[in-house]
């Protein structure tokens, strides 16, 4: 069976702070370590678990990227772009909003151009 996750099921899995909610979490991630799910992660929801852990949880930026890199190259998991998802990490670590991070990586890897108004990624730009 194919399913898609949202965000709230990545925070009670990461977080805890709702007990049951994690352990069905977990009940799924084990289901497709057993090959009878197939859990889809799309970068909307990692970007959105993102914004939820450091806005809300207060997290820090290395905590969510030390939670969020090994998840996301579990082979079990369906992840589209994961290998954008895996190469974004510095950026956001150096200070990029996630989504700066991301389109940021994705323009360089597609040698495009990222058209932005934002001053702190057009200095990242002129800085390649």
């Amino acid at each position: 069976m194919d399913s898609m996750i949202d965000t709230n099921v990545l925070i009670r899995f990461f977080v805890g702070d709702n007990k049951k909610q994690k352990e069905q979490a977990i009940v799924w991630f084990k289901e497709a370590t057993k090959g009878e799910r197939t859990i889809i992660i799309t970068p909307i929801v990692v970007a959105e678990t993102v914004f939820v852990l450091e806005s809300f949880y207060k997290h820090s930026r290395k905590d969510i990227m030390a939670s969020l890199l090994p998840f996301l190259a579990m082979p079990v998991l369906k992840v589209e772009e994961r290998d954008l998802l895996l190469n974004l990490w510095e950026e956001y670590l150096n200070g990029l909003h996630f989504v700066d991070a991301y389109l940021l990586t994705s323009a360089r890897r597609q040698s495009q151009e990222l058209l932005t108004f934002d001053k702190q990624l057009l200095k990242r730009l002129q800085s390649q």
